[in-house]
């Protein structure tokens, strides 16, 4: 495909995408008026749909857009998991970073300190990021979860509780921008991508999230339990493959 030919594809992908966003089921023949006013997206930025009407985000900067996505967040009481948190757990790391890595949802350690990944297997994802990657996980880093509350018993969270956090998640990505997404584990690949993700299946294999490549790896939990030479190797292999990306 001509580098012409894909630009037309991605304009008219963000077009309809722009379309969905603001109520459209179908193409219209004639563009109104009131869509001639409004200004598309940007390639790269993407629009989460919501349920309820949300606030504008007109900072310039990703520190300023996602403080406002914070701050739009709230005290949330959005779904269930509020009943029994402590603390929100909204994302850590760098708002310019170029590489985010999301992951499932805060555990008990996190549930307590307020920041993502900084029990057991946030030790070992710092371990991956600054040993294997030789990145400084703060400076070099954007973290976070799909969802802000930790689900109790660490489980996987539930449908509606990912429904709840997702347009936030979406606003952070939008905010930062990054130049590669790293998805850890099953939850949060499935989340992204939009569907059920085999993750033994579709481990180190790049799709696209929002005009955003995405590579998916095992969570550091999953490590953990399963801490074999074969799985240690295979997210190495997939880091390797995210620093090429990077580095282009």
């Amino acid at each position: 495909m001509s580098g012409e030919r894909a630009e037309l594809f991605r304009e008219l992908r963000n077009y309809l995408i722009f379309l969905r966003d603001n109520g459209y089921s179908e193409i219209p023949v004639q563009v109104s008026p009131e869509i001639m006013s409004k200004k598309l997206p940007p390639p790269s930025v993407p629009q989460p749909q919501s349920t309820s009407a949300q606030p504008e985000i007109s900072g310039t900067s990703p520190a300023q857009l996602l403080s406002q996505v914070r701050e739009e967040l709230g005290d949330c009481t959005r779904c269930k998991l509020s009943q029994g948190r402590k603390t929100i757990v909204f994302g850590s790391g760098n708002p310019d970073a170029r590489l985010v890595f999301v992951g499932e949802g805060p555990g008990a350690d996190e549930d307590e300190q307020g920041l993502p990944f900084v029990g057991r297997a946030g030790k070992k994802l710092t371990e991956i990021i600054e040993k294997g990657m030789e990145l400084n996980r703060q400076n070099d880093t954007y973290i976070c979860n799909i969802v802000k509350c930790r689900p109790p018993g660490n489980r996987d969270p539930e449908p509606d509780e990912v429904g709840a956090c997702k347009p936030f998640l979406l606003k952070q990505l939008g905010a930062i921008r990054p130049k590669v997404i790293v998805a850890l584990g099953k939850p949060a690949a499935s989340t992204l991508l939009g569907r059920t993700v085999k993750i033994t299946q579709e481990r180190g294999t790049w799709h696209e999230y929002a005009g955003i490549p995405l590579m998916i790896t095992f969570h550091p939990a999953y490590l953990l339990r399963f801490y074999t030479i074969e799985n240690r190797k295979a997210v190495h292999e997939d880091m390797k493959k995210v620093l090429v990306e990077l580095n282009k």
